[in-house]
């Protein structure tokens, strides 16, 4: 897959950092959710509009034969054994499987961790633009005639939600059930699935990732909610994203090393600045034995001159002397 080249790794800069602290990361994470869930909701637009907006890319998909809605949309309708697990996989895998990757990125793979969480992000903020420009109705929400039956609705007794897509029962109000341009459950799939295949260990794992953006394509236009294209442009929102990735961290870079020039005090020191007790800088060195131990020189190198004593000084014997003891100081 060409797909997985995606220009996101990390540089050797990036790599010399230390790992961010999980709670200024989760602090920041939070803040970009709660803005896109609140752009998510001022984004409704008008209903009409949204209708128009999906009857035009069904007409489309028709012209160009990639209407694939329908024939799954009946499948998971008429087969319960499929189209009760798709649900609950629309319901959930979202919200678990995309925050289960970047914590383990984090952990385990904290070099790429940089580039992959600000490729999430700007994906997200892309795909938040695209609800805005273009408020779509998903295939569920059309009139009966059009052949589409909202399955979440049809198995609803089955998980927590109810007829509101996969909001739970009561809390419809909370989503925009007209957010289906692009499908950013086609493109965090994508994500996870590009992170799987790159940084895993073993194959089974890379292949799982491969295969989870494909399975939830099926699954969104299996139960209605998206359109092909739709998947389409989250796959490209993605794309985008990664694109634009190595440009922000640079950009990131700079204005930190700025605002460190700059302002020194109001950035916290390195952690490679200081020594810890562990760190071979610090430990205490190995006294020498005696034959290397050098006493120091308290005259600064000057010695008397020859005949010239001291009182009880001894006199120098000569290391080729068969006797060892010391002359007597007259």
């Amino acid at each position: 897959m060409e797909i997985v080249r995606m220009p996101y790794s990390a540089s050797a800069n990036h790599r010399s950092r230390p790992r961010p602290r999980w709670w200024a990361e989760l602090m920041l994470i939070a803040l970009v959710y709660g803005a896109y869930s609140a752009g998510r909701l001022r984004a409704r637009g008008d209903v009409s509009t949204a209708i128009d907006n999906g009857l035009a890319i069904l007409r489309v998909e028709k012209a160009l034969l990639l209407n694939a809605e329908h024939p799954l949309n009946r499948l998971f309708t008429s087969t319960p054994t499929l189209g009760i697990p798709a649900d609950f996989a629309y319901a959930a895998l979202h919200y678990l499987v995309t925050p289960a990757i970047l914590v383990w990125i984090f952990r385990r793979r904290s070099a790429h961790y940089r580039a992959a969480r600000t490729w999430l992000m700007l994906s997200t903020l892309l795909g938040l633009v695209g609800f805005t420009l273009m408020p779509t109705c998903p295939p569920r929400l059309l009139a009966a005639g059009h052949g589409f039956v909202d399955t979440m609705a049809q198995y609803s007794s089955y998980g927590w939600w109810g007829t509101e897509a996969s909001a739970p029962r009561g809390l419809g109000g909370m989503t925009n059930q007209y957010a289906a341009m692009p499908s950013l459950h086609v493109g965090w799939a994508l994500w996870c699935g590009v992170l799987l295949w790159r940084h895993a260990r073993t194959p089974f794992v890379k292949w799982l990732g491969l295969a989870y953006p494909l399975a939830i394509t099926v699954v969104v236009m299996g139960t209605a909610n998206h359109y092909f294209l739709d998947a389409v442009a989250g796959a490209a929102v993605m794309v985008a994203g990664a694109l634009l990735t190595g440009p922000a961290l640079r950009a990131t870079d700079r204005i930190r090393a700025t605002a460190a020039a700059r302002f020194p005090w109001a950035l916290p020191s390195s952690r490679t600045s200081h020594s810890s007790p562990s760190s071979p800088s610090s430990r205490t060195s190995p006294p020498l034995s005696p034959e290397t131990r050098t006493p120091p020189i308290v005259s600064g190198g000057w010695e008397t001159s020859a005949g010239e004593r001291f009182p009880g000084q001894r006199t120098r014997t000569s290391t080729s002397s068969a006797d060892d003891s010391p002359a007597t100081a007259r």
